[in-house]
């Protein structure tokens, strides 16, 4: 869990920038979505008691945060379209 919350906080925060190229901001559409699933992964993976250190979960909510944030400011701005 906590390589999988890490792995989708990477991957949406790279959508996230290429979904800020021009042209391709629906991307965002797709992103954002797939950046929430990786944000419950990693609050799973960082609320488990049995493992110490939470290095891994804490860096994959971090990145997906900044993904959802970001990539929601360019559908606000856009529109999804732009």
């Amino acid at each position: 869990m906590r390589i999988a919350g890490l792995l989708l906080g990477i991957l949406s925060l790279i959508g996230m920038l290429v979904a800020f190229i021009p042209c391709l901001g629906w991307l965002n559409w797709l992103n954002i979505p797939f950046a929430v699933v990786g944000l419950i992964v990693s609050l799973i993976a960082y609320n488990d008691v049995n493992v110490q250190p939470n290095n891994q979960p804490k860096t994959g909510i971090i990145l997906c945060v900044i993904a959802i944030v970001l990539g929601g400011f360019r559908l606000a701005v856009g529109g999804g379209i732009i």
